[in-house]
């Protein structure tokens, strides 16, 4: 039995600078402000949430305590997913946008059929007992792997589902919906089976009432969050079918 993660200290002092996530965010950040990129005042506003909802799980004690408490590992896990990736899907430039869908392999990655399987891959994989185990116990795994992956799978599933222009769309606003909502089937199946679980997933990693705390999170935080992004693709449904309305 391995007790190394449980009764630790409250968590609430303590902070990182996790270089390998602010690092590469400052430098991203930089770039965006000063490129050229024609960018709408909304398009600024998405930047500075995404980049803020970022820091606010990697750097305060949520992101420093993410492998001690599965109910932290939970919370950074979810706001990185469904918020921060989908958040820079929105403040990115129409010039850019059109620049990434011109790349292959970007093109490849972003099938929303494929992104789909990433993504609910990552979500439900990570999650299973051996990978979170291996994850928890490597550090570097947690650090340079799985949070890198929870900002740039999301970015890949989100790009055309959430996708501002209402014509020449890779996936029509309809299947846009459908596909959300099938993606809260993995989400709160997996955060379920967690919470009703009366033993150990993970080895007496973390207490019980910590791993079904994490596991409500992700369940029930998933479907508020999910019903955001459900509501703007059926916005973007309702837009492009008064558009079509109004070219008859």
């Amino acid at each position: 039995m391995d007790h190394h993660h449980m009764n630790q200290a409250s968590p609430w002092g303590d902070f990182q600078f996790a270089p390998e996530i602010t690092i590469p965010l400052l430098i991203l950040s930089i770039w965006y402000f000063r490129s050229d990129y024609q960018k709408t005042r909304n398009q600024k506003l998405f930047a500075f949430a995404a980049i803020a909802t970022t820091l606010a799980v990697v750097v305060t004690p949520i992101g420093a305590r993410a492998i001690d408490f599965f109910s932290l590992h939970m919370y950074q896990h979810i706001t990185l997913l469904m918020l921060a990736g989908p958040l820079f899907v929105l403040a990115t430039p129409q010039e850019l946008r059109e620049k990434f869908q011109r790349n292959k392999i970007f093109y490849t990655l972003t099938n929303p059929w494929l992104a789909f399987l990433l993504y609910a891959t990552m979500m439900v994989g990570v999650h299973l007992s051996g990978p979170h185990l291996f994850i928890m116990e490597n550090p570097w795994a947690h650090h340079y792997l799985e949070v890198p992956l929870y900002i740039v799978i999301p970015y890949l599933f989100y790009f055309n589902l959430i996708d501002p222009n209402l014509t020449n769309r890779r996936i029509s606003p309809a299947m846009s919906v459908i596909n959300l909502f099938l993606m809260m089937v993995p989400e709160t199946l997996t955060g379920f089976a967690i919470y009703i679980t009366k033993e150990s997933a993970y080895n007496f990693m973390y207490e019980i009432n910590d791993q079904r705390g994490g596991g409500t999170i992700m369940w029930s935080g998933g479907m508020i969050i999910d019903a955001a992004w459900i509501s703007l693709a059926v916005y973007h449904w309702y837009k492009s079918e008064e558009l079509k309305s109004k070219s008859l």
